[in-house]
């Protein structure tokens, strides 16, 4: 995977994760408003915030760190590593 390929995607995972997060932050505020005034209690908007967030915070972690840490990229990383080690 030449440079380029590797920034673009790490460009897309980024904008994933950012259109994810406002939709997460606008459709829960929708939801606390509903829950607050007919509700009256914030179980669903718990319930949707605790299973949301989980792919929010996934796709945080795979556009700003957890794709860096694990990824191809480190797998190759690694190889090249070995492969250098026993090179010498």
């Amino acid at each position: 995977m030449d440079l380029r390929q590797r920034v673009e995607k790490k460009v897309d995972a980024k904008i994933k994760f950012e259109e994810n997060l406002y939709k997460y932050l606008v459709v829960n505020s929708i939801i606390a408003i509903i829950c607050l005034v007919f509700l009256k209690n914030f179980t669903l908007l718990m319930a949707v915030m605790l299973f949301w967030g989980i792919d929010v915070l996934s796709d945080f972690l795979k556009a700003y760190s957890f794709e860096d840490i694990v990824g191809y990229d480190y797998r190759e990383r690694k190889v090249e590593e070995e492969l250098s080690r026993l090179g010498d």
